[in-house]
């Protein structure tokens, strides 16, 4: 039996568990995975819970309508599309779930880095056309190498935890965060990994402090052509600055699961023109931001929610 006026609309696809665990506790469910800002407008004012991804914007007009609502329930990491402050002033506990998908965006981040650097699908490409090329792709080993990690969070220390393994200099960086380092991690300023790292990942939250992080001017700072590798937010680069550095050869390569703008169908002509050039080179890979999408991140995901709103 469900408990009257305690409604969750849930906004996006989730794992079965999520569903299961607030239809077990006595909570009313309108599951709608592909509802349209609009129309959770017109269902905010009924809803106790909220649960979201990176689809739609909760800004201070939703939240205004959002008569009833005690919390918000972000599936994944990332609370820039959430107005937190606004919701927060108003009594709507805000809680994120990036301990459910770190792991996932770390692999994905270090299985493109060694993709890139052994041009693995480059050169997987050339067979499929009939080539059969072996000196052009000789591979860089990441071993001995100098890894620089902008964001020092569940994504950068995931990774961090996993280059353990190799025998690697790693270099991170986080404006918020402190005390971290050891003999695994040294912490590190901005010019340090401008100027030693082979390797710069990001793993920094979209705000308008990061917002083209990695600009022209950042691409002309690195001393040592490194490999870029962004599974945060497409926004953490200019792409344009991107391509002029891969034109340049300011950075030797690039592995992208996110990008400034993933609604392909609405490209400008010079969007366009930036993506198809990203997509011809053999020195960059391009995933449709799935780093953080794996099965088993699925599950704990809602785990995690479930767990910090104590439900």
């Amino acid at each position: 039996m469900s408990i009257p006026g305690k409604l969750v609309i849930i906004t996006a696809k989730v794992h079965e568990y999520l569903l299961a665990a607030f239809t077990q506790r006595g909570y009313e469910l309108r599951y709608e995975p592909e509802i349209s800002y609009e129309a959770l407008l017109l269902l905010i004012d009924q809803a106790y819970g909220l649960i979201v991804t990176t689809r739609l914007p909760i800004d201070k007009v939703m939240i205004d309508r959002a008569s009833q609502l005690q919390w918000i329930g972000r599936l994944g990491s990332g609370m820039e599309l959430i107005d937190t402050e606004y919701a927060e002033a108003r009594g709507i506990r805000c809680v994120s779930s990036p301990e459910g998908n770190r792991t996932a965006v770390a692999e994905h981040a270090l299985g493109m880095l060694l993709g890139l650097m052994h041009k693995i699908n480059s050169s997987g490409k050339e067979i499929a056309a009939g080539k059969w090329i072996r000196e052009a792709n000789r591979g860089i080993e990441l071993t001995g190498k100098t890894v620089g990690i902008f964001g020092y969070g569940n994504t950068g220390s995931a990774l961090a935890t996993l280059l353990s393994a190799f025998d690697v200099t790693i270099l991170a960086y986080d404006k918020y965060i402190f005390g971290f380092g050891g003999t695994r991690v040294k912490e590190a300023s901005p010019e340090q990994i401008y100027r030693y790292a082979d390797v710069i990942s990001f793993h920094l939250p979209l705000t308008a402090e990061t917002s083209w992080l990695a600009d022209a001017n950042f691409f002309s700072r690195l001393e040592q052509k490194p490999f870029i590798i962004n599974t945060s937010r497409g926004g953490i680069i200019d792409t344009s600055a991107l391509v002029g550095a891969l034109k340049s050869g300011q950075v030797v390569g690039a592995g992208l699961d996110v990008l400034e703008n993933e609604k392909l169908p609405t490209y400008t002509q010079s969007e366009q023109e930036q993506l198809d050039y990203l997509i011809q080179q053999p020195n960059v890979l391009l995933t449709p931001h799935i780093a953080g999408y794996s099965t088993e991140a699925f599950y704990k995901m809602s785990a995690v929610i479930i767990e910090k709103l104590g439900i």
